[in-house]
């Protein structure tokens, strides 16, 4: 694919995201993407077959510039402590975003059929944290920077945490107390200082 080619692709995604956090994914059509791209009908279908197709490709796309970030805000010298307290922080501000996130088309996504290829990334992506978190705990066990005796647990357990504040977010509503009592209970499992003013 030529560079006019990758960047009318990025232009796509880049547009359709918006359409997506505007509607959700239940609602959006084609036909709403060439509309808010001011491209042809062809123009779109020579670059993705559906909205399922576009809608993977803008959480892929999501996902990276989401790790870039992460990635670019990690100080050479950081601990594991570090690492995972900005971790949480990143986490709490994608939390307590109101506007300008995917999260209601996510669900409607996983829930509208084709459940098990759909659900295999969603699984994957959770597996795939789970393994990260896990490292990181493992790293800082050994540095003694945390205790843990079920790693690999401990890890689970904070992608549950954070996926289940994500759906109250989205239903019930959720403030920022409740973010740090439930990121604070993590830390301190850990034995991470109560005390330090980590999440702000």
């Amino acid at each position: 694919m030529g560079e006019k080619s990758v960047q009318k692709k990025k232009f796509i995604l880049e547009t359709a995201r918006k359409v997506f956090v505007e509607k959700g994914f239940k609602k959006v059509t084609m036909k709403d993407i060439v509309e808010a791209c001011e491209i042809s009908r062809g123009g779109l279908y020579l670059y993705f077959d559906s909205t399922s197709q576009i809608f993977l490709e803008v959480m892929k796309l999501e996902s990276q510039e989401a790790d870039d970030v992460f990635s670019d805000s990690i100080a050479e010298d950081a601990t594991a402590a570090d690492i995972l307290i900005l971790f949480l922080r990143e986490q709490k501000k994608e939390l307590l975003r109101k506007s300008d996130t995917l999260t209601q088309a996510v669900y409607e996504f996983y829930f509208q059929g084709q459940p098990g290829k759909k659900g295999n990334i969603l699984k994957r992506q959770f597996d795939s944290a789970v393994r990260i978190i896990e490292k990181l705990i493992e790293t800082g066990v050994e540095s003694g920077e945390f205790l843990c005796e079920d790693c690999k647990g401990m890890a689970r357990n904070i992608m549950f945490v954070l996926e289940g504040l994500k759906i109250s977010a989205q239903t019930i509503g959720i403030t920022a107390e409740a973010v740090d009592r439930e990121i604070q209970f993590i830390l301190k499992m850990l034995g991470v200082g109560e005390n330090e003013n980590v999440l702000e």
